[in-house]
């Protein structure tokens, strides 16, 4: 496995780890196309793909997957046998199967709750899953596995959300400070100013050493007045 290829993965899994909440074990659903194309380069996708992602992976597919390879015969015999050894997992399509891709597509709606990889071949459902942010798309090229660099979609979103992060650090400085004109602050700086004050003198130790200084300085100045009048009596 090349360097450049490796570090060009691990970029784009940090990516997806920061910014989707991508964990492991990755889910990385596959469809007949990638099984295919993993078969004819001699890949051997459970061994290979974890090291690639810098991470344990779960290989899983769906029943309609499993159903067009079956469909398309011969051929794709090979490509059917490789699908079968990966966990399936639960669509909507129990009574009526439909498509790999239209499947694999309806198992990332709804902004991908479970963190789904989508491995494939097919440009056209390629196209597709990256109109969609957050899908780490997969695909082989001259015998290698490559993870597609994030979708423009992706990284628009991820744009949006960073926006109120991405401001100056004197703007942030002045919003802290309005805080806490405003009495906002979080309760975390209120425990840093409390402790802050509880350092400081007790001022009513303060106003008691005042006057004792106080009476100490009268009483030499009452001696020296003392001391004045003896001397005249003298």
């Amino acid at each position: 496995m090349g360097v450049t290829r490796q570090k060009h993965a691990k970029k784009i899994m940090g990516f997806y780890k920061h910014n989707f909440q991508f964990r492991e074990p990755f889910q990385v659903l596959l469809d007949g196309t990638f099984c295919q194309a993993a078969l004819r380069n001699k890949i051997q996708i459970r061994e290979q793909l974890p090291g690639y992602l810098d991470g344990a992976a779960q290989l899983c597919t769906t029943r309609c997957v499993i159903k067009e390879l079956e469909s398309l015969g011969k051929a794709l015999y090979g490509a059917k046998l490789i699908a079968q050894r990966f966990q399936l997992r639960n669509c909507s399509h129990h009574k009526n199967p439909v498509s790999g891709s239209t499947c694999l597509l309806s198992m990332i709606e709804d902004g991908n709750p479970h963190h789904y990889f989508i491995a494939t071949q097919d440009q056209d459902l390629s196209n597709k899953v990256k109109r969609k942010p957050g899908i780490p798309l997969l695909f082989i090229i001259q015998n290698t596995m490559v993870l597609d660099k994030p979708s423009p979609k992706s990284l628009a979103f991820v744009q949006k959300l960073q926006t109120n992060q991405l401001v100056p650090e004197y703007q942030k400085q002045s919003i802290v400070e309005l805080k806490e004109k405003e009495g906002l602050v979080k309760q975390e700086g209120e425990k840093r100013r409390k402790r802050k004050r509880a350092g400081g003198p007790n001022p009513l130790s303060c106003l008691k050493k005042k006057k004792k200084k106080i009476q100490e300085g009268q009483e030499p100045s009452a001696d020296k007045k003392k001391r004045r009048k003896r001397k005249r009596n003298r």
